[in-house]
């Protein structure tokens, strides 16, 4: 009898330890650094500290297929957090993916064709909301609710903006249909009808929204009706990241051939007041007005502050950024660029 007790002991101990030991370790998929940690291929070569604004700076890195990730870098270039993307959802972070940092210290981000996720700090999603439609940009709203852009391949009988509440009931709307299904642009087809790629909820409660293919920039009341539109085709094409300032001005980024101007103007008069563009520094997608009047703009190929004298007192660069070659569907590995970035300033 105590022979087999002990044998049937030894089995199950056995049984247990064995599958113990074919258990996967799942790896963290965020964590923090401290102290932060020194990518080699992540440098900065401009910091001027007496005029720059102190932060840190959060933005997606999928210039390496084998990391997609979101990472948070200071002053330095150090890498401070980081976030990898779960693998089943690498493929959608094509045409690049947009970053935001909440209030509660989350990390709200959006996986173009995919949906919108919230994170904390140790990876977890905490909030979702998933549409294959979605693409570029999502906003946290004041009331908890979420407003993101429908520009991924849209049609006509798509919504181009929804807000979501956390519940994820949609709680508005807006259809472009219902103002531009009409020539010039009833007929245009670029990645989508319209390939709205930004859109920020005012302090009026108003909307502004980028009509990428339409060359567009409006804001619309919360009733949808458009209450005031600027053509940017004198300036050059595809609008991306317009942002209205304190003074109300209007800054937004477009493209001209390689070197892709930031321009300001006056709402009023749609008069040009400030523009800065500057060699190798193309495909800007991302202006944000910091709290010091500099902005921080990201390229393709790199992430500037710049001061309104047009100085640049912090660049951010990638030694490797571009030389891989990537297929560029929505559902293949994403294009090898930077997209967006945020200064989060505490």
């Amino acid at each position: 009898m105590i022979k087999n007790k002990l044998l049937i002991s030894f089995i199950l101990i056995f049984f247990i330890t064995s599958n113990i030991a074919i258990i996967p370790l799942r790896k963290k998929s965020a964590k923090s650094y401290n102290p932060p940690i020194k990518d080699p291929e992540i440098f900065i070569d401009i910091y001027k500290k007496n005029k720059s604004i102190e932060g840190t700076t959060i933005f997606a890195d999928f210039h390496n297929s084998k990391t997609t990730r979101i990472i948070e870098v200071n002053m330095n270039g150090e890498i401070i957090w980081e976030y990898i993307i779960p693998a089943q959802l690498k493929r959608y972070t094509n045409p690049g993916f947009d970053v935001e940092w909440l209030p509660n210290n989350n990390i709200l981000y959006v996986l173009p064709g995919n949906g919108v996720y919230e994170i904390n700090r140790e990876g977890k999603i905490v909030w979702q909301y998933k549409t294959q439609k979605i693409s570029h940009d999502a906003d946290r709203l004041v009331n908890g609710n979420t407003l993101f852009c429908f520009g991924g391949g849209d049609n006509k009988n798509d919504p181009q903006i929804q807000e979501v509440n956390e519940d994820g009931k949609v709680v508005w709307q807006w259809y472009a249909k219902n103002y531009f299904n009409k020539q010039p642009y009833n007929d245009i087809s670029s990645q989508g009808w319209t390939h709205t790629n930004s859109v920020v909820r005012l302090d009026n409660e108003n909307t502004l929204i980028s009509l990428r293919n339409f060359n567009l920039i409006i804001e619309v009341s919360q009733k949808g009706n458009i209450v005031w539109e600027f053509d940017i085709k004198a300036y050059g094409r595809n609008p991306h990241e317009p942002k209205i300032l304190d003074n109300n001005n209007l800054i937004f980024a477009c493209r001209v051939r390689k070197w892709d101007p930031i321009i300001e103007i006056n709402r009023k008069t749609k008069n040009t007041v400030w523009s800065f563009s500057t060699k190798n520094f193309d495909l800007i997608r991302g202006v944000q007005p910091l709290p010091n009047g500099n902005y921080l703009l990201t390229g393709r190929n790199k992430i500037i502050e710049i001061t309104k004298d047009k100085e640049i007192v912090w660049r951010l660069q990638m030694k490797n950024i571009l030389k891989e070659e990537r297929p560029s569907t929505p559902k293949d590995s994403p294009e090898n660029y930077l997209y967006k970035a945020e200064r989060i300033v505490r």
